[in-house]
């Protein structure tokens, strides 16, 4: 019986993830910024917890890609983390347009954003479409 209850306990502690994470628990949360387009991600692929102050109704996310100065965003609406690499499912902010992405951390405060498939990632500016390459690089703001 005790030899039955020991593997039991072992088998416990095997499949239990202790402390061991893939990624650094601040590794994909926080403020991201691309100046050359003017636009920024607010994230935290670990708790999912990311209010949009201005969309509420949408509730905590992992996060969104957004332009300064607008109301239009990105919504981030699953995240998964593997690695120095979050695999990224998102949607505009209307519900038309969707898309899969990773982000890669290159380094402790630089990110690369790369678009896999889906819709044109675009973002308004001065009352046009702004159309986004899909590759971006963010770096890390406190």
């Amino acid at each position: 019986m005790k030899r039955i209850a020991l593997l039991f306990f072992i088998f416990l502690l095997s499949s239990c993830p202790i402390g061991a994470q893939t990624a650094d628990s601040t590794a994909f949360k926080g403020y991201l910024y691309n100046a050359e387009y003017d636009v920024y991600m607010r994230i935290n692929f670990h708790q999912k917890d990311v209010v949009i102050s201005w969309e509420e109704m949408y509730g905590p996310q992992p996060g969104y890609l957004a332009k300064s100065n607008t109301s239009y965003c990105w919504i981030v609406t699953d995240a998964e983390i593997d690695g120095h690499k979050a695999r990224l499912e998102m949607v505009n902010d209307y519900g038309s347009d969707d898309l899969t992405a990773t982000l890669t951390q290159e380094n402790d405060s630089v990110y690369t954003f790369r678009q896999t498939s889906g819709s044109t990632l675009k973002v308004p500016k001065k009352d046009k479409w702004q159309k986004l390459p899909t590759s971006l690089t963010f770096k890390r703001r406190k």
